[in-house]
């Protein structure tokens, strides 16, 4: 499995109260996908609107589809980015 970072967006024109409508079933499935190992920590910036997830799957389309399971995806535009460890220093490259 590989780490990915999805970057989260709130699509234009979402009505925040509708988000909200949903928490309970969200966290419910955040569970699930943390206890299947899918999906590690979860940040918020709810001032841009944005949310970072950090998922693990082997490709960025599985990941992407993992957090697409999360009801409020429904509402996000999504970016996934492959994430590496940073170089040891004096390590070989």
């Amino acid at each position: 499995m590989e780490a990915f970072m999805v970057v989260s967006t709130f699509k234009e024109g979402t009505e925040m109260a509708e988000v909200f409508a949903v928490v309970a079933e969200e966290q419910a499935q955040v569970e699930i996908l943390e206890a299947e190992g899918r999906i590690g920590s979860i940040h918020l910036s709810l001032a841009r609107g944005t949310i970072f997830i950090n998922a693990f799957a082997e490709d960025a389309e599985q990941a992407a589809a993992t957090v697409r399971t999360l009801p409020m995806s429904k509402w996000w535009d999504l970016d996934v980015f492959p994430l590496a460890a940073p170089p040891v220093p004096g390590g070989r490259s």
